[in-house]
């Protein structure tokens, strides 16, 4: 109680006690003795999601556990949801979970039994529900061969079948077959700063760095796949491509489908795989001077009507071009003759989609543009998923990184997707859906037979999250393929 001597007011503090700037006469104090409170509790939310889609329970199907069953305390499947929900909810080091273990909330959304930890094994780890960043990095060090007889690193990750994984959650996520597809293909780079196998210097980004490999449908990803960087922007794409479109024409056989990337991609193999197999692509094409000597006079006409307008001109032409010596035969050509403040900026796609409604114009504006969404979905991952922490020494262990931050990206998509649709939400990225929804304040209370979240009466879009809350309930789980 605050004791008043003359017109002072003095307040009897514990050592643990957190004094601020006072609010008029009142003291501010703070104390972490609130009980087991969450800032996290807006996970409940992708809790939901995991048992509409069950996008993490496939996930953890594509392991190996080489463990004794009675001496383990955490299943793969708590711990990979420990981690992809932590990536989800802005936790993005190892190091971090050393903290969160004690967090009943997480616990609950990586579906311990008891959420509170007191009933573990050894005492030193009671009150501790979840893994330490030990166990869970032994997920990372495990290598191919890892069987039983293995002293520590007995988890083992099967490349081929988390690569379908991402395709099998895609289709899932269509209760029909869509008309038409569009495969966006592109690398980015995923810069390094220490030894890490697969590092190389990268003339283009001027740097160290991994040159991963990303192919998505809209805001689905479907291709996740570290690389070094001493390779061709291309390389291993078309694998990829012929492996993703097997697999979608198997359960859509009448689906149309268009491939999309820039010029990096323009490649012999592609189009040539792509014209074989009724795919069509729409790829940018590096200029040249044959190139540009075929767009002069457009860009005579984009110059004349910059300077009388002062404001940036575009014009287009259709052509035919083949190379002299890389293409096996002759191809569509779009040219954008485009005159700036800068000057003229002239631009080149290679289609194999027909003038006819694809004039050179919307060719080039509604379809080979709108690759630009693409780059929000890697930022995405990369800024806020955190797939760039490939710090791991070898590249398996920085490819299960890549593929967790993937799932987690995949679990805030399907968010996005079946919870968002009709709120201010809608197309938001995954940073703002983590700050407004995720990050949410709540008092934890575990009984016998519930487990009660109390969350902050204060919170601002309470509104917003009950809409979310709705949404989910009304979304029934969709069969799951294989």
């Amino acid at each position: 109680m605050p004791e008043v001597k003359g017109s002072l007011m003095k307040t009897h503090c514990n050592d643990g006690d957190l004094l601020f700037p006072a609010l008029s006469s009142r003291s501010v104090v703070a104390r972490f003795d609130g009980g087991r409170i969450t800032s996290d509790a807006g996970g409940l939310l992708l809790r939901q999601v995991e048992q509409i889609t069950g996008i993490v329970r496939q996930f953890a199907a594509c392991f190996s556990d080489h463990r004794d069953a009675a001496r383990i305390e955490h299943t793969v499947l708590e711990l990979l949801a420990q981690r992809i929900y932590g990536l989800a909810l802005g936790y993005e080091d190892l190091n971090d979970h050393d903290a969160l273990r004690h967090d009943p909330l997480l616990a609950v959304l990586a579906g311990k039994a008891d959420p509170t930890g007191q009933a573990r094994r050894r005492r030193r780890d009671q009150g501790k529900a979840l893994a330490g960043k030990s166990t869970l990095n032994r997920l990372e060090l495990t290598p191919v061969g890892a069987d039983g007889r293995s002293r520590y690193q007995k988890i083992r990750a099967h490349a081929r079948q988390i690569e379908e994984f991402f395709v099998t959650v895609f289709l899932q996520a269509h209760p029909a077959p869509p008309a038409e597809i569009i495969l966006d293909v592109d690398a980015t780079d995923d810069p390094v700063h220490g030894e890490q196998l697969g590092r190389f210097f990268h003339g283009y980004y001027r740097e160290y760095c991994f040159l991963p490999l990303y192919i998505f449908c809209g805001a689905h990803l479907l291709w996740a796949q570290l690389r070094p960087s001493n390779i061709d922007a291309s390389a291993g794409s078309l694998k990829a491509l012929k492996r993703i479109i097997s697999r979608i024409r198997e359960h859509w056989p009448a689906v149309k489908i268009l491939v999309r990337g820039d010029s990096g991609f323009c490649r012999e193999a592609i189009m040539r795989w792509c014209e074989a197999n009724d795919v069509a692509y729409v790829l940018g094409l590096a200029k040249n001077d044959r190139l540009t000597a075929a767009l002069a006079d457009a860009l005579t006409e984009a110059q004349a009507q910059y300077q009388q307008t002062g404001q940036a001109a575009r014009v287009f032409r259709d052509f035919v071009y083949q190379t002299r010596a890389s293409w096996s035969r002759a191809r569509r050509v779009v040219g954008k003759a485009e005159y700036l403040s800068q000057g003229a900026n002239p631009r080149f796609v290679v289609t194999s989609l027909p003038r006819e409604p694809w004039e050179a114009r919307r060719l080039y504006e509604e379809v080979y543009c709108a690759r630009g969404d693409m780059e929000n979905r890697i930022k995405e991952q990369q800024l806020y998923l955190f797939a760039d922490r490939t710090s791991a020494a070898t590249m398996r262990a920085n490819q299960l990184r890549l593929w967790l931050s993937s799932v987690a990206y995949t679990l805030l998509a399907a968010l996005r997707r079946l919870g968002l649709t009709g709120t201010e939400l809608a197309q938001a990225q995954c940073h703002t859906i983590r700050l407004k929804l995720l990050k949410l304040g709540a008092q934890i209370k575990v009984t016998v037979r519930k487990v009660w979240v109390a969350l902050a009466e204060s919170y601002p879009y309470r509104a917003l999250f009950q809409q979310v809350y709705a949404n989910l309930r009304r979304c029934h789980p969709p069969p799951l393929r294989g």
